[in-house]
């Protein structure tokens, strides 16, 4: 053990003597490149997978370096190929998650100017607020640039114009509507009652408390796999949330609501190049540690 820990030491000697600052620059580029994988994949199992992943990788390694384990190092040797082809089915939905966030931080398409959506925002305003006053659960999904066909065949077709009547009606307890989420698109309700994706994360098992029931792992799951604004108000405490991207804000009054969904359809002007792909990765990676 002593003149293996030598043998390495003489290796990192050796290897400090011979770097120049195109070796640091590409160890810089391949640190930026896992940072930027691990922000992808914060808040996900994934993160407690790739700690175990590595750990082993790190344990197998250490212990096939040992000569005195030649049957150990020949299992490992046999096994690892495999364990390798197993990587992309085991973090198959993770890594799936993280090349669509990849694919929103890099559209270079400016939000469109939507007069109807300003309209819309007062009318999920007023609506939720009715709604929270008399705690009756609701979840409100606003699609944004990403399709949610897929979950609209799942509810009931309404297509109708978005009021909040209509809304204190679809939410109305024990109609046959209020299960579920009503997806609103173009200032129009398009379905009500459809089945959102659970959210597998963790994040409200890490929550202090444990008022958070199926609509808001709901609304975290569609903020998972889709860039859409899910407004959640829950049946237990009458409260407003807003989630979007994973990230959910919660205790709203109907001022900060307007607010905030004024501030997720505000057209803006989009960033050209590469540049501008990283300025929003960044960003985004900043807004989800907070």
């Amino acid at each position: 053990m002593i003149e293996f820990f030598s043998s390495l030491i003489a290796n990192l000697g050796f290897i400090l003597d011979r770097l120049t600052w195109l070796d640091v620059l590409d160890l810089l580029l391949v640190t930026v490149v896992f940072f930027i994988i691990l922000q992808l994949l914060k808040g996900t199992q994934a993160v407690v997978l790739l700690r175990g992943v590595f750990l082993l990788i790190i344990l197998i390694g250490l212990l096939t370096s040992l000569d005195v384990l030649p049957a150990f190092s020949w299992l490992v040797q046999t096994t690892f190929p495999a364990l390798l082809l197993a990587i992309p089915v085991i973090f198959a939905p993770e890594i799936r998650r993280a090349l669509e966030k990849l694919g929103r931080a890099g559209e270079l398409l400016p939000v469109e100017k939507n007069p109807a959506a300003q309209d819309l925002i007062s009318t999920i305003v007023v609506a939720c607020s009715r709604l929270a006053d008399r705690q009756h659960g609701a979840l409100i999904i606003l699609q944004r640039r990403d399709s949610l066909e897929e979950y609209i065949q799942t509810g009931v077709r309404l297509d109708s114009q978005a009021t909040p009547e209509i809304l204190l009606q679809i939410f109305y307890p024990n109609t046959p509507l209020h299960d579920g989420a009503v997806i609103i698109t173009g200032g129009r309700v398009i379905a009500a009652a459809c089945v959102m994706p659970l959210s597998s994360s963790g994040v409200l098992a890490r929550s202090p408390d444990r008022q958070m029931g199926l609509r808001h792992r709901a609304a975290l799951g569609i903020s998972e796999v889709s860039d859409a604004v899910a407004v959640v108000v829950s049946e237990e405490t009458g409260s407003i949330a807003v989630v979007h991207g994973g990230r959910m804000i919660r205790r709203l009054d109907a001022e900060r609501l307007e607010n905030i969904l004024r501030a997720f359809f505000r057209p803006s002007q989009p960033n050209q190049g590469l540049s501008g792909m990283l300025r929003r990765l960044f960003k985004h990676s900043s807004q989800e540690d907070k």
